[in-house]
């Protein structure tokens, strides 16, 4: 072999083995599950919280609107993380961030220490933008990858369920500072679990190109792009994104992840009070069709990422938040049985919350190598905001004299649609890894919006 041939040689061009894959995808599979688990704890135990420190109603809707706040503001540092330092260290860092909210929540004194301290609750929410990033990159061109993904964000029902089961076994013995000092210790193991990963083989290409052109030879740098078949660029940023080869499709999921959360505000966290006001179904009652949802949900995710590797990851999250849509409409404006009730919205969340698993895997892809931090995490940053504006809207809503009914779905379903419509302003994204401008699916890839897997 030449020295020339040496000296463009990808250092991360090999793939994993299939055993280091698995391990990934278990690490990130558990990271993600106690993410959840402590992103949740706080609302969960709000109102255990509230009585112990006296606070109003009141009190606390507006303590939990600015814990929102500041889990966007401390989310928006994800992106930037991931493309600076690595894939592999930045799961280490947002679960780290997750045990450090779940510990120092034990040791908060009043409203103030609560918001600062749960503010940080943002690097746990993010954790899924580090999976998607991650998991593309490690997996390739595995032509299951989008199914073999599913697993990994499944975590979510696991760990909100995990969440709730726990805090009714443990809250009468230790109390919720107990508890949420024991949702820390999960996590700290899985942070030494995830310091044995080893990092994606396109980080490592990126991070030897950023060396070569600190080192002057551009030249070398080309080739070894080229070799490694990733994006030749310096390094990404905001304005990148707002360029015009991505500036549509950045909107676009963004303003798809802020309709979305409006409806994850109104008919999933807020569901057992739309269900009880809006259906007349009795508390207890709610909360058991929250618990079988939220299982159709797991079953969401598994069956969008299924899908997502037949018929393509974004047309499955436009078809699927349409079906979600009329789903939900039609639980609101039929009949108040019971057995319908239940069977709709279950189908609603189904395909609400399922299309996540193709969502957050098509982010992965559908933006160039050195953007893959920075672009999905600005999307996802919009979540938070799109839960305030669902609470915003239905509060105002029913406020004016709106009946429930009436104030879900325009704060749910119409939001639900509207992120179906957003997601078709997006990029197509062909499975084999390369994709062409939204609008012109026989367009081939363009110089600054390639992406490579």
């Amino acid at each position: 072999m030449s020295e020339k041939s040496r000296a463009v040689l990808p250092p991360g061009g090999a793939p994993l083995a299939p055993r280091m894959v698995r391990r990934v995808s278990l690490v990130c599979f558990l990271a993600w599950v106690f993410s959840v688990f402590d992103h949740t704890l706080f609302g969960t135990l709000l109102p255990q919280i509230a009585a112990d420190f006296g606070w109003s109603a009141t009190e606390s809707t507006v303590v939990a609107t600015w814990v929102t706040a500041g889990t966007f503001v401390v989310s928006l540092t994800v992106g930037p993380m991931l493309d600076r330092f690595g894939r592999r260290p930045a799961l280490m860092i947002t679960t780290a961030g997750a045990a450090l909210t779940s510990g120092l929540s034990s040791l908060a004194g009043g409203k103030l220490s609560i918001v600062l301290v749960r503010s940080f609750s943002g690097l746990g929410y993010s954790e899924e933008v580090v999976n998607s990033v991650y998991l593309n990159e490690v997996y390739g061109r595995h032509g299951k990858r989008g199914f073999m993904y599913s697993f990994v964000q499944s975590g979510w029902p696991v760990g909100a369920l995990l969440g709730a089961l726990l805090t009714a076994l443990l809250l009468p013995g230790i109390g919720w500072r107990g508890v949420f000092l024991f949702a820390t210790f999960p996590a700290l193991v899985i942070v030494l679990l995830a310091w044995r990963l080893p990092e994606s083989p396109v980080f490592v290409n990126l991070r030897h190109l950023r060396r070569l052109r600190a080192a002057g030879r551009d030249e070398e740098a080309a080739e070894v792009a080229a070799a490694a078949g990733v994006e030749d660029e310096r390094g990404g940023s905001l304005r990148e994104l707002f360029a015009p080869g991505l500036r549509r499709h950045t909107i676009s999921l963004s303003a798809a992840w802020l309709l979305n959360w409006m409806a994850i505000q109104v008919f999933s966290v807020l569901g057992t009070t739309v269900l009880v006001e809006a259906k007349g179904v009795s508390f207890d009652s709610a909360l058991l069709v929250l618990i079988l949802a939220n299982a159709a949900g797991f079953g969401g995710y598994l069956f969008h990422g299924y899908l997502g590797d037949r018929i393509g990851r974004r047309r499955t999250i436009i078809i699927g938040w349409s079906i979600g849509s009329v789903a939900m409409t039609t639980m609101l404006l039929g009949p108040a049985d019971a057995p319908f009730v239940i069977g709709m919205y279950a189908l609603g969340l189904f395909f609400l919350t399922g299309p996540y698993a193709a969502l957050l895997f098509y982010m992965g892809e559908s933006f160039p190598a050195h953007l893959r931090g920075i672009g999905p995490n600005t999307a996802h940053t919009m979540g938070p905001i799109g839960a305030i504006l669902g609470s915003a809207v239905l509060s105002l809503l029913v406020g004016a004299g709106v009946s429930m009914t009436v104030a879900a779905l325009c704060a749910g379903s119409l939001g639900l649609a509207g992120s179906a419509l957003a997601m078709s302003g997006t990029r197509r994204v062909s499975q084999s890894g390369t994709e062409s401008p939204a609008g012109n699916p026989s367009a081939g890839p363009t110089p600054s919006a390639r992406t490579t897997v």
